[in-house]
């Protein structure tokens, strides 16, 4: 079967590093989950302290947790997310890591 791949575009056909592979399709999501309890203003706080999001990044991510019921915050290898996510968690605010699905 002929694969034109222009430029630096993914071979198919082509051998990569393994190892290179492996780091780019396992990163990780850092879920923040709506709830009743917490207000807009908490989650937004939370997101800029915790996370380093700017005031209209938080206050867009809280929209989409509201409205979607959850949005990825952050996306990150495990060690770098499990600390934002307990200080998230540690607020009273529901966080999880969960792996990106291709």
């Amino acid at each position: 079967m002929y694969s034109a791949v222009p430029g630096n575009a993914y071979d198919p056909l082509k051998e990569y590093d393994s190892e290179v592979l492996a780091d780019e399709e396992l990163p990780y999501h850092l879920i923040v989950w709506n709830d009743e309890v917490n207000t807009f203003d908490w989650v937004i706080d939370t997101l800029v302290e915790v996370c380093g999001h700017s005031p209209e990044q938080a206050e867009q991510c809280t929209i989409i947790i509201h409205y979607k019921g959850k949005c990825a915050v952050k996306n990150g290898d495990y060690d770098t997310l499990k600390p934002l996510c307990d200080a998230i968690t540690e607020r009273g605010i529901g966080a999880t890591i969960e792996m990106m699905v291709s």
